[in-house]
């Protein structure tokens, strides 16, 4: 097991907090739910004090009980079903232009709350017709009716995270199946061939590199054709959880980064604080040809052209952004 002391690449600099508690007042206020908080991200003060969150939709309590994940596992309340408007009020507030959707897994209702996500992009589709929407979605048990329900509702990025690589994967996510994700990530594009799918990945859990490099090879897959990876270091969030086996250098992130470019995907984010809906406009803008110019005039984006790809002391962009996510 890896030590306790965190090395030097993951030391990040918090910065004042004052602004993310009104991040926080205004999500308690709408009485929403952000996977920062709930999944304990080492990002979230700063994405909260640029006035960006990832929002968690379908209550706070996950039908699964994965091994590496933080949310509160058990049986669900009932959907609210004022959680859609207040999502799109919330992103409407804080004038975002980019728009996240999570979700906790809900394996309780018929259609897995494919419905509720609808409802969702709907929502902000009303109150704000020209930011873009990213859904970052469960696995819907596979359910092809489910997935194109949320496809059919036109978000600009579908997004259904792997978490690990084939071998790790039963013991981490014993509730989910490894095929099934891939399957899923494909229907997206099967549905809707112009559809920006998206998937990521945890790393420091007892993979190889061979192993990283074999779920990029599945990912590209015909049948799946997944073109953006989010790579990032695996933190343990309780003492129950899956412990860290590595901290994984940079060094590695920039081996991955080549080696996913070289596979063919639009673009590969990886760095110890990446993560799947950090900077997630950037990652859409990079699929659809608008990355090199973007990355080279925004610092904000330019934080993944690091050797770290950290994100770190990267100062507050001129626009306010907000995402909203799922496992």
């Amino acid at each position: 097991m890896a030590s306790r002391r965190f090395p030097p690449w993951l030391v990040k600099r918090l910065p004042s907090p004052s602004r993310s508690h009104e991040v926080k007042a205004l999500m308690r206020n709408k009485h929403l739910h952000t996977v920062c908080e709930e999944a304990r991200c080492p990002n979230l003060f700063e994405c909260f004090s640029r006035n960006t969150a990832t929002f968690m939709i379908g209550g706070d309590v996950c039908t699964r009980t994965c091994g590496y994940c933080a949310v509160t596992k058990g049986a669900p309340e009932p959907l609210d079903t004022r959680e859609p408007l207040h999502v799109a009020e919330a992103a409407n507030h804080l004038g975002l232009e980019h728009v996240v959707v999570t979700m906790v897994n809900r394996d309780d209702l018929p259609d897995g709350a494919a419905g509720h996500v609808v409802a969702t992009i709907e929502a902000i589709r009303e109150l704000l017709p020209r930011t873009t929407v990213e859904v970052l979605v469960s696995d819907f048990m596979g359910d092809f009716v489910a997935v194109e329900r949320v496809v059919r509702a036109g978000p600009d990025v579908f997004n259904h995270n792997i978490e690990t690589v084939r071998r790790l994967f039963k013991s981490t996510r014993p509730n989910g199946d490894y095929e099934r994700s891939l399957r899923v990530i494909g229907m997206a594009r099967e549905i809707d061939p112009e559809m920006v799918t998206k998937s990521g990945v945890m790393v420091g859990m007892g993979e190889t590199e061979e192993d990283v490099f074999s779920l990029m090879d599945d990912l590209r897959e015909e049948r799946v054709d997944c073109q953006i990876m989010t790579i990032g270091q695996y933190l343990s969030p309780r003492k129950k959880a899956i412990p860290v086996r590595e901290y994984i250098h940079p060094d590695v992130y920039a081996r991955y980064r080549l080696a996913g470019e070289a596979r063919g995907f639009a673009h590969v984010f990886a760095g110890p604080f990446v993560r799947s809906s950090y900077n997630a406009e950037e990652a859409l803008h990079a699929s659809r040809g608008l990355g090199e110019g973007k990355l080279q005039g925004d610092p904000e984006a330019r934080a993944f052209m690091t050797a770290d790809g950290s994100g770190r002391n990267v100062p507050a962009p001129s626009r306010h952004l907000i995402s909203l996510p799922v496992s």
